[in-house]
């Protein structure tokens, strides 16, 4: 079976979509080798090295057209004229990736976000990560936002199978799309083989001295949208500060965004307001290959997100073996299990008594630790390819039935 997927995010590996990608193409070959991976990219990508470890490609001016091996699957560069913009995305995914699917002789094709195009001359298959513009209404945006939500909505009832991340966000898909059941498949993500305990206890000097960070500190690595819920936290550490917040500051790690906002909150005005800006470091930017020392070299990790279709920051800071602090909303309690210290996202004070908790009993986070490597070891990327191919085969099938077949 020739499998073509939509390769729009294959060069933003530092977004959920573009990790996901890239773990498909590292680990479907692997999970079934007798079908072949095609990987489908817009042009201005051409030039791009992917992050995963044994995937990587060079496209020149002269191949450009042509497929390009790529480890064990094969890169094919859409000769359309498209650019980065949003209407560039729209026409990459609307018409440029079926038309391909057509040239490339492709069975089945898979769409690994939410954008499955209206018409399709093979069976398709989505991964709707989650659903934030339809269950959060600050999320929703101008109206070509809206249109484009109302015109992927409709192209997904037309989808052999969706493949949602957890049982949580499946149930979302189920109660807002629409779609019966036996169409829609949770199949879990998981942290990459680079997240991992170390047996030092020491941080890494050079990560240190590249983020400027303290000996020993409570981490947030994330985003900074509504949904993060870094208000609260930061509001939390109001309860912490007095007591641990000198010997473990607050370090959250991420891009801020450039301009506060009705939507962006300026969040070390925040510190600042609230008296606890020298307990709270802003470090920035985080180069993907640094995650897991900045999660190893953490005493805790809090996650106090309202809500996640999946989590994946949970499971990779468990992976490395560091205890987590976060919420029960959206898919948390499920990915975390009884690993993590759950609170309610809108209890700022049990966030941070949660904090203090896990610093200063060190049987609470000891036994976090231990949960979390063992829950963290329940999902792998190998199991993640063998149900998504398990999917792809099913939905061959549906190649009679299919509801979005073009001519």
């Amino acid at each position: 079976m020739r499998i073509a997927l939509n390769g729009w995010f294959w060069d933003q590996p530092h977004t959920g979509s573009g990790q996901y990608l890239c773990a498909l193409a590292e680990y479907l070959p692997e999970a079934a080798p007798e079908h072949e991976y095609i990987i489908v990219v817009p042009p201005h990508i051409s030039g791009f090295t992917s992050h995963a470890s044994r995937i990587t490609h060079h496209v020149s001016s002269r191949t450009a057209f042509r497929p390009v091996p790529v480890g064990r699957v094969t890169l094919h560069v859409a000769p359309s004229p498209i650019s980065r913009s949003n209407l560039g995305k729209v026409i990459f995914e609307q018409l440029t990736f079926p038309q391909s699917c057509r040239v490339l002789h492709a069975d089945l094709a898979h769409v690994p976000y939410w954008a499955p195009p209206l018409r399709s001359p093979v069976p398709i298959v989505v991964t709707v990560h989650d659903l934030i513009p339809l269950i959060l209404p600050e999320y929703r945006g101008s109206l070509v936002a809206r249109l484009y939500t109302a015109l992927v909505s409709a192209a997904t009832t037309g989808a052999a199978f969706v493949i949602a991340d957890s049982e949580s966000s499946r149930a979302d898909v189920l109660a807002h799309l629409g779609l019966p059941s036996a169409k829609v498949r949770a199949i879990h993500l998981a942290a990459g083989p680079e997240y991992r305990p170390s047996n030092s206890f020491d941080l890494d000097p050079a990560l240190k001295e590249k983020y400027s960070l303290p000996d020993s500190y409570v981490l947030y690595l994330g985003g900074f949208d509504p949904r993060k819920n870094v208000g609260t936290l930061i509001a939390a550490w109001t309860w912490a500060a007095d007591s641990i917040g000198e010997a473990y500051p607050l370090v959250i790690a991420g891009r801020l965004p450039p301009r506060s906002d009705a939507f962006f909150a300026d969040y070390p005005a925040q510190a600042a307001g609230l008296k606890i800006a020298e307990g709270v470091r802003f470090i920035g930017h985080v180069d993907e290959a640094d995650k897991p020392g900045l999660y190893r070299g953490a005493a805790c990790f809090v996650f106090p997100s309202r809500y996640e279709g999946f989590g994946l920051p949970v499971l990779e800071a468990m992976a490395c073996g560091t205890p987590v602090i976060t919420t029960s909303a959206g898919s948390l309690a499920e990915v975390a299990g009884d690993a993590a210290y759950l609170v309610s996202p809108d209890d700022a004070r049990s966030i941070g008594a949660a904090i203090i908790a896990t610093i200063v009993q060190e049987n609470l986070a000891d036994d976090l630790r231990e949960k979390g490597l063992a829950q963290a070891a329940k999902f792998s990327w190998e199991k993640t390819a063998r149900e998504t191919v398990n999917v792809y085969e099913e939905g061959m099938g549906k190649r009679e039935t299919k509801g979005n077949k073009g001519n």
